[in-house]
């Protein structure tokens, strides 16, 4: 395949020259908010978890690529995010696993890319002035760096409503009722919510009524895209939850619990993106390593009584957990299911199942339990963007 000249130009007029992956639109210009990932391995998990929509992701690691793209190991039905930034994309991948080339696949879904950045004085730029918005492509930089300054970000943007499942679909069995908000939810959540129940994921706007009738042991509030404080309905709806029903929330979901409670969220300079952040366990220490992916915070303060601070993050000590006073709700601003990451804290999970076992007596207290569950546990092909 011909190489194609690309460059990337950030908001503050930075440029870097690359070379054009994956679909490049006919413009020649792809632009979003621009973030970084620290994460090793599990690059593809990264790019088709929908918390990335209207982003653009750069890999700090610069080798991607190499194992391929399995379409088994996708996060959800296809990638939400504007783009790809790597170092180094490899020319052929490695893995008996692999469906693709990495870039193939990228192509295959419309998603644009550029490689041959230089990825660590990136990193660097966005480490020392905050996320930005940005434009690459194979169009002039007078166009690009246009592109840049006319990109509107994620903040005060509904990026839910774009990642959102269309239709509710259930997957696992049992007596059990789980009702998951699809705010952006990730396959692998989904997998292990059906190790403790029959799981009926909704979509983003469903009313508490609605889910009431469902007479579910517990509500989960998934992960996703984009700022807390334009998802109002989903804020409503949990707020009439909270007391009724047990609910676990991560991540997005996190937030929205926490707006719900009368809380305020604010944006983080650069977010928290990776596999690898440290997190203390207020009440007996314990610091968990953790799989993280948003750039929105809770303002421990804003809650009050409301709630108690759980989880705090090692480096920079904002809020990464709480437990509603006096209810049995809880939640936590990292990913617990690892999708990529480590499994330390797969004990949530034993929580939740805590929680709605006896909700009346439920104190909050770890449990461990590691859990290994079925990989797309039922999930719809139509889900899986393969039917």
């Amino acid at each position: 395949m011909k190489i194609q000249a690309a460059a990337l130009v950030l908001a503050d007029g930075s440029v870097f020259e690359g070379e054009a992956i994956g679909a490049m639109p006919e413009s020649g210009v792809a632009s979003g908010e621009v973030v970084f990932n620290t994460v090793l391995a599990g690059y593809q998990e990264v790019i088709t978890d929908p918390s990335y929509a209207g982003q653009i992701i750069t890999f700090t690691y610069p080798h991607i690529g190499n194992y391929g793209a399995a379409l088994a190991d996708f996060e959800s039905r296809r990638p939400f995010c504007r783009g790809v930034i790597v170092r180094d994309l490899a020319r052929r991948e490695s893995n008996y696993r692999s469906d693709a080339h990495l870039g193939a696949t990228l192509r295959r879904y419309g998603i644009s890319g550029i490689a041959g950045i230089d990825t660590r004085r990136l990193t660097r730029v966005l480490r020392d002035t905050g996320a930005m918005n940005g434009a690459f492509g194979t169009a002039d930089l007078a166009t690009l760096r246009a592109a840049a300054q006319a990109e509107s970000g994620t903040d005060g943007v509904d990026l839910v409503a774009q990642v959102t499942t269309p239709a509710a679909y259930t997957v696992g069995a049992g007596d059990r009722r789980i009702v998951a908000y699809d705010f952006g939810i990730k396959y692998s959540i989904v997998d292990h919510l059906a190790t403790l129940g029959k799981v009926t994921v909704v979509p983003a706007s469903t009313t508490a009524d609605e889910v009431l009738a469902m007479s579910p042991a517990g509500v989960f509030l998934s992960n996703g895209p984009g700022d807390p404080a334009e998802v109002g309905y989903a804020v409503d709806a949990v707020r009439e939850l909270v007391g009724r029903v047990p609910v676990f929330g991560i991540c997005l979901g996190h937030q929205i619990l926490s707006r719900a409670l009368g809380g305020d969220t604010f944006k983080l300079p650069f977010g928290h993106h990776g596999g690898n952040h440290p997190v203390r366990h207020v009440a007996s220490g314990k610091v968990e390593i953790t799989s993280q992916n948003h750039n929105f915070c809770v303002d421990p303060d804003s809650l009050g009584a409301a709630a108690e601070v759980t989880h705090v993050n090692l480096n920079d000590h904002t809020n990464e957990g709480m437990v509603v006073r006096g209810q049995p709700a809880f939640s936590v601003q990292y990913h617990p299911e690892a999708g990529p990451g480590p499994h330390d804290a797969s004990y949530l999970f034993g929580m939740f199942e805590d929680m709605m076992n006896d909700p009346s007596t439920w104190r909050g207290k770890p449990r461990v339990r590691r859990m290994t569950p079925p990989r797309i546990a039922g999930v719809p092909a139509a889900e899986l963007g393969v039917a």
